[in-house]
């Protein structure tokens, strides 16, 4: 959160990527932060990878995580899917 807070998008994209690697289980505020970061960074393909992680372990889909889905599919140019 503290990297994409400050505009690090690129490391905070780095960071979840390193805590898959280290099977860590993210939270909602990481999926929050990291969906946002993909917005920011209009990085659909990740966003993706995001979304089918979410689905595929069955994560609770809140209206946060699902305003940040549809934040990050809108402003990645991908409107169909938001």
């Amino acid at each position: 959160a503290g990297y994409a807070q400050h505009g690090h998008f690129e490391e905070a994209l780095k960071l979840f990527c390193q805590m898959q690697q280290e099977n860590v289980k993210p939270d909602e505020v990481t999926f929050l932060n990291v969906l946002n970061v993909c917005a920011k960074l209009a990085a659909l393909e990740k966003g993706k990878q995001i979304h089918s992680h979410i689905i595929k372990n069955r994560l609770e889909l809140n209206i946060l995580v699902g305003n940040s889905l549809i934040n990050m599919y809108f402003k990645s140019g991908s409107i169909q899917h938001a």
